[in-house]
């Protein structure tokens, strides 16, 4: 899967990833610094699943209705970034095919997957 992970995002979880045959690219790594709005535009220009700890994403694309192909909002507050990397893993690998134009929490325990409607 190709993703995009915003700086909000613990490296931990972008490390993860990778080493699960994931293309990650990381904000942080980068152009750190750049507006969400930049970041979206980014994900959206090289069709990547947007991951991210920020709920701002949540308005530009329900509010402002950007323009998404994926956003995983992740809300693990409490766990190690070590456990979150896991949480997300395991998610990225369940829920992988149902996750394309989609607004996704993950929480502890529970995953919202929310089909935008276009």
């Amino acid at each position: 899967m190709n993703c995009l992970a915003d700086e909000s995002v613990d490296r931990q979880i972008v490390e993860r990833l990778r080493q699960d045959g994931h293309q990650v690219w990381y904000v942080a790594e980068m152009e750190p610094g750049i507006s969400d709005e930049n970041v979206l535009d980014l994900a959206n220009r090289g069709r990547y699943l947007l991951l991210t700890a920020d709920k701002d994403f949540g308005e530009l694309v329900f509010l402002q209705r950007r323009l998404m192909l994926g956003v995983i909002l992740i809300r693990l507050t409490g766990l190690s970034p070590m456990n979150k990397a896991e949480v997300i893993a395991s998610a990225l690998n369940k829920h992988g095919a149902e996750l394309d134009q989609a607004f996704t929490v993950i929480m502890a325990g529970a995953i919202r997957i929310r089909k935008r409607k276009i």
